[in-house]
């Protein structure tokens, strides 16, 4: 679950950023909509636990990020958090596989070579494992985004404009996936987007608007 309570956030310079309360059940899935600038990269960050609030509080699959210190946010984050970002940040330098050991690495567990393999293979990519990001297409290198996002099992599953750029198709497919995945994780699905597309195709999510000063929160059937 997530829940937020007059969550603010104040960058060095300007006005602070004022998000609409919220309650999200664990396995819910939410949209972050809203034009550049209106905070919905912040809130990701806020509710990653990247970012601390100025003001207010937030709560992430039971835990409240504020009682935490810095060090057991960043091993909080590696066990409940899958995160996909807009620029997906594979390394060159590593394979498929070596972008998710790393991953594992990076969390402070084991090296395990055939969660690796299960993970890829669940997405349709266990034959790219040997590849680098540069041989994949940009929905075969989403795909293995998604695999290292989802790898560690997390209770939530955050996306950062994962249409964008995306023809219908490809966008639909995408969209498809990554509610699929959290379904089957049982984890609860946050999409920041301004693409009116995501919402056409997940009509079951609740709607957070944002605007920056203020914001509206809207729920939908």
């Amino acid at each position: 679950m997530i829940h937020s309570r007059q969550l603010a956030f104040r960058y060095s310079s300007g006005p602070a950023l004022l998000f609409p309360d919220l309650e999200l059940p664990q396995g819910g899935v939410l949209l972050l909509h809203g034009p550049s600038g209106s905070g919905k990269s912040t809130w990701l960050a806020l509710a990653a636990g990247l970012l601390r609030p100025s003001a207010g509080e937030i709560i992430v699959a039971g835990q409240a990020l504020a009682a935490l210190r810095p060090v057991a946010v960043d091993a909080w984050r590696a066990r409940a958090i899958g995160f996909l970002p807009q620029r997906l940040h594979l390394s060159e330098a590593l394979t498929v596989a070596g972008n998710l050991a790393l991953a594992q690495w990076a969390a402070g567990v084991p090296d395990d070579a055939a969660a690796v393999g299960r993970v890829l293979s669940t997405l349709g990519v266990a034959d790219l494992a040997a590849r680098r990001p540069s041989q994949l297409s940009g929905g075969q290198a989403q795909r293995v985004a998604l695999a290292r996002a989802v790898l560690l099992q997390p209770r939530v599953v955050l996306a950062d404009e994962p249409t964008a750029s995306l023809d219908d198709t490809a966008a639909a497919v995408a969209l498809q996936l990554l509610a699929d995945t959290a379904v089957r994780l049982g984890a609860s699905l946050v999409i920041a987007t301004h693409d009116a597309r995501v919402a056409a195709a997940l009509p079951q999510a609740q709607l957070l608007r944002l605007a920056g000063l203020p914001a509206v929160a809207e729920q939908r059937a």
